[in-house]
């Protein structure tokens, strides 16, 4: 394609379809720990469910894709309400090549979860996702004014240093089974922003047969500019229009070699 070089691509079918063939490990992986929406969304998968294996980060869990340690990773890659995931968007333009295998949307609603015996008046430190204190940042600012968000690497993690007595955080926004898991109560429910936000997970497998077509099929490509000039990004835009190919999705990275240097991750339908 002028102007552009695809960097990883796949296929993600919301659909039923075959589970990729595990071509060295045999287990799959998720952005972790247990009760994450990740983990939910993986649960999801029966035929995948069984005995997953979480991983601290989403390139921790690629990287296993990478080595053969898992057959597939299951990780968020765009919210409705965020967008984008960052880490995971990333983590699969660099390195050794992925491919989507499919993809899973999960509707996403956010508790408040305390300690026993602890009240949402007393609560002045609260540990969550970055996503999530996004999701719920105007339910905070007037219903929680004085405490302070701090974010850390996944709602379930929060959950699990909350139940801690000795933690300094007071509470947790976090998914209602990973404030149950952890013995929390919930102080508050249905704090999200926004009640309809839907957050959509792929699963990342090593090159190899694809799926066979569905009719609602999707491609991830990442599009690098050869050289920056005035309409580059046009150019590569023309060559999906001029073929009757709908974008669904087009969000600009850095490609982190220099400052205003930008690649372009794109969702083709079919």
């Amino acid at each position: 394609m002028p102007g552009a070089t695809p960097s990883t691509s796949g296929l993600a079918a919301p659909t039923a379809v075959a589970e990729p063939a595990p071509t060295r490990g045999s287990a799959y992986g998720y952005f972790g720990p247990a009760g994450t929406f990740s983990h939910q969304a993986l649960l999801t998968l029966p035929a995948l469910a069984a005995e997953p294996i979480p991983y601290a980060t989403v390139g921790q869990a690629l990287q296993a894709v990478r080595s053969g340690e898992i057959a597939a990773a299951l990780v968020p890659i765009e919210n409705s309400v965020e967008g984008g995931v960052s880490a995971t968007l990333d983590n699969l333009t660099y390195g050794d090549p992925l491919v989507i295998t499919r993809e899973v949307l999960l509707p996403v609603q956010f508790d408040l979860y305390g300690r026993p015996g602890s009240t949402l008046d007393g609560v002045r430190n609260i540990l969550t996702h970055p996503h999530a204190a996004a999701q719920c940042r105007d339910w905070l600012a007037l219903h929680a004014p004085e405490a302070v968000v701090t974010e850390g690497g996944s709602t379930a993690a929060a959950a699990a240093e909350v139940a801690d007595p000795l933690s300094r955080f007071d509470a947790a926004i976090c998914a209602p089974v990973a404030g149950a898991m952890h013995g929390l109560t919930a102080l508050a429910r249905g704090i999200a922003d926004n009640p309809d936000a839907v957050t959509r997970f792929v699963l990342v497998s090593p090159p190899g047969q694809l799926n066979p077509p569905t009719g609602a099929d999707k491609t991830t490509m990442v599009l690098f500019m050869r050289e920056n000039h005035p309409g580059a990004l046009l150019e590569i835009l023309e060559q999906f229009a001029s073929r009757g190919v709908n974008l669904c999705r087009i969000e600009s990275r850095p490609t982190k070699r220099i400052l205003g240097d930008y690649c372009f991750s794109v969702d083709a339908e079919a």
